[in-house]
């Protein structure tokens, strides 16, 4: 089977940096790392939210954690913060997460499996 475009992708950007897995990406929020929800609405609505998390649309991410930005979160400190990008299954938020390392977020990464493996994990989720 060959492998699209986009699948090429995202496997070649995943050996850029070091995901994690859902205990792990529990681990960095305990330890004030930022997670950030890019689920769109729908799918939040259905599911449910990480407690604490940061519900950032994936068309605003760049410009919401950007320090240097005019439009960047508080959170968004320096370029030194810890970011754990969640999506639904955990795709998106590696093309999300090398967005973010392009914009020099040198400590931002993904979860391995997305929201479905953070609550397949039994970590807090609340309904939205």
């Amino acid at each position: 089977m060959a492998v699209s475009g986009i699948d090429a992708l995202v496997d070649r950007l995943r050996t850029t940096y070091t995901r994690v897995d859902p205990a792990e990406a529990h681990a960095a929020f305990l330890g004030g790392a930022l997670l950030v929800d890019i689920r769109y609405q729908a799918l939040r609505e259905r599911d449910g939210l990480i407690p604490g998390a940061l519900v950032i649309e994936r068309n605003e991410l760049e410009w919401r954690l950007d320090p240097e930005g005019s439009h960047r979160l508080p959170e968004a400190t320096d370029h030194d913060v810890r970011i754990v990008v969640v999506c639904n299954e955990g795709y998106a938020s590696t093309l999300a997460a090398a967005s973010l390392h392009a914009l020099s977020l040198r400590n931002a990464t993904d979860l391995v499996g997305g929201f479905q493996a953070w609550r397949s994990a039994g970590l807090p989720v609340v309904p939205s």
